[in-house]
């Protein structure tokens, strides 16, 4: 059910993005309209992963430089029945992560060099479960598209004043209503649907994150460490690319975290309330947690990656 709900929303964000150069420039605006949301689709099809992590600076590790971290997600993927992503870390104090990449056999997970100061390994293992769901699920193409979409509708929006401008050449059929509709109300429809695909999508990924690192409640309070941080932990990055606000664990816009219509992410609240239910279903927590071969350390410090230094080589360093 959920697949048929994102398929329907990403049709409609591709007939809106159609209507919006239809109100601009008639049909044959429409017309161009289709020809370049086939083209952002494309070239998002196969730039997602690189658009992404590129945004927020991320830098490629392994496990000369954070074993212990790399071995977790290593673990965590042979459970899922994935191919061992790209793992990456980004400089954020701000406890969060997302995933990306066009399918599993090309996918990138990123965390934040604040996730692993503030969190537990099992903490951590349940975080970064929930992304190899996405992963698994392929949400990460389908949500990387819908905010090149939601980003093309809401500057069409913001341009359909100066296109309509000249009266003389004006094609759009509904005069001044048809400027208003493009300028505020496609933009608008444009977030609700970007908002109703995050949300659909981040509950199949909780539960299926429990599934892959075993234990419900490791994600759960992985949740309320990250949410209480991110009300008052700016990621900056994220603020200066509020569309893939989305594709993170936990919303990363400071003070966004409320569940209302304009929020990208369910209510965490409800998010936990689902996985406690899940562990006291009676979910098998028995099976051997999804861990690196030689455990994490309890320190708060974090792999010495290079991030503060713009290196492109990050240097060799325990996570000690």
């Amino acid at each position: 059910m959920n697949l048929v709900r994102t398929a329907m929303l990403l049709a409609f964000m591709t007939a809106l993005f159609m209507a919006l150069g239809f109100l601009i420039g008639g049909r044959g605006g429409m017309m161009i309209a289709l020809v370049i949301a086939a083209g952002m689709n494309f070239f998002s099809y196969w730039n997602s992963d690189r658009m992404v992590l590129s945004a927020y600076h991320a830098q490629e590790i392994d496990e000369r430089n954070a074993p212990e971290f790399f071995a977790i997600i290593r673990d965590l993927a042979r459970n899922a029945g994935l191919p061992m992503p790209k793992v990456y870390l980004y400089d954020s104090a701000q406890p969060n992560a997302f995933a990306t990449g066009r399918n599993p056999e090309n996918a990138a997970v990123a965390a934040s060099t604040g996730l692993l100061s503030a969190l537990t390994p099992e903490e951590v293992a349940g975080v970064m479960a929930h992304e190899l769901a996405h992963v698994q699920n392929r949400d990460t193409l389908t949500m990387t598209i819908t905010a090149t979409l939601a980003g093309a509708i809401s500057m069409l929006g913001n341009f359909a004043f100066f296109f309509s401008g000249n009266r003389e050449n004006n094609n759009n059929p509904l005069g001044f209503i048809g400027v208003l509709l493009a300028m505020i109300v496609a933009p608008l429809a444009a977030m609700m649907v970007q908002m109703a695909i995050s949300r659909t999508r981040e509950y199949s990924a909780d539960r299926r994150g429990a599934e892959i690192c075993g234990n419900p409640l490791w994600l759960a309070s992985a949740l309320g460490k990250i949410a209480r941080s991110a009300s008052h932990v700016p990621n900056y990055d994220a603020e200066r690319n509020p569309a893939t606000a989305h594709m993170f664990i936990i919303n990363p816009l400071t003070g966004a975290g409320m569940d209302n219509l304009f929020s990208t992410h369910p209510n965490t609240e409800n998010r936990i309330a689902a996985l406690q239910e899940m562990a006291r279903s009676g979910m098998n927590v028995s099976t051997p947690p999804a861990r690196a071969d030689n455990p994490m350390r309890k320190s708060r410090s974090v792999p010495d990656t290079g991030l503060d230094r713009g290196g492109s080589q990050p240097p060799k360093g325990p996570w000690s």
